[in-house]
């Protein structure tokens, strides 16, 4: 699946590139349907970028989107999915088709990312966390003071490789309501960045990789230090949803990539 940013970024590729596509977009919809209105789905003679829902909902826009594309021609096309497509669903929609040469998709209105993320530390949890979110419409801020960490080949648009050696100051770009989630090679420096995210009042939780004892020595060390039981809540360690067995990378990548789609500030604490 391409992601809304990654396909914005694909369109604009094929225009620059004078590749003739057509977009399919989910322009209304009605009742239960595969995917919502303004969903985009990329189409080529010899390529298909994104979805729509799939099944034969998306076999026919694809067909009716390259048959319009030879006649460079939009149009719209209005589907009852169970009268007209045999589908479960149920609901109706309506799609669009329209000429990518035609359209403008710097324009184009783009949902709002499921979370926003700083996530420092690119070891082997972090880099297990990314492989997930690359496939999650989110926005990253992937931070590491280790250039060799980062895997050499490109991350989707929404995930951005942060190299410096400031990563506390680093702090200071989070915008306000992001996620903030450490997972460093060092507890050194895992404790300032909880402390230098623990001060700012605008970031609702923090997220701190390591065991029940590692939170209350950094608890004991915070408390010591004057943060106060609010600011506190806010530390969420160990981090990941409670009983998932197992201590392999791509296990914790699991917990707690769920516990972020469900609402990391409402984690266990």
């Amino acid at each position: 699946m391409t992601l809304p940013l990654a396909l914005q970024a694909a369109a604009l590729q094929w225009l620059t590139e004078g590749r003739a596509g057509m977009v399919v977009e989910v322009q209304s919809h009605q009742g239960s349907v595969p995917r919502e209105a303004g969903t985009r789905m990329l189409v080529a003679a010899d390529a298909v970028l994104g979805t729509i829902g799939g099944g034969h909902l998306e076999l026919q826009a694809i067909t009716r989107a390259r048959e319009l594309l030879v006649l460079g021609q939009g149009g719209e096309q209005r589907l009852a999915l169970g009268p007209s497509l045999g589908q479960c669903c149920g609901g109706a929609l309506v799609l669009g088709y329209q000429p990518l040469a035609r359209g403008v998709p710097e324009q184009w209105a783009l949902p709002l990312p499921r979370f926003t993320l700083d996530l420092y530390g690119a070891g082997h949890v972090g880099r297990a966390i990314v492989r997930l979110l690359a496939g999650i419409d989110c926005r990253v801020r992937w931070i590491d003071e280790r250039e060799a960490e980062f895997p050499t080949e490109a991350l989707p648009p929404h995930i951005e490789p942060v190299c410096t050696e400031g990563l506390v100051r680093e702090l200071q770009a989070t915008p306000p309501g992001a996620w903030v989630l450490i997972l460093t090679h060092s507890h050194d420096l895992d404790l300032a960045l909880t402390e230098a995210a623990l001060a700012r009042a605008d970031l609702p939780w923090v997220g701190l990789i390591g065991s029940a004892t590692k939170r209350a020595r950094f608890l004991h060390r915070l408390e010591a230090k004057g943060f106060n039981t609010e600011q506190l809540a806010r530390l969420c360690c160990p981090i990941g949803l409670p009983g998932m067995a197992g201590k392999e990378p791509e296990v914790i990548a699991v917990a707690v990539v769920a516990q972020l789609l469900l609402g990391a500030p409402h984690g266990h604490l």
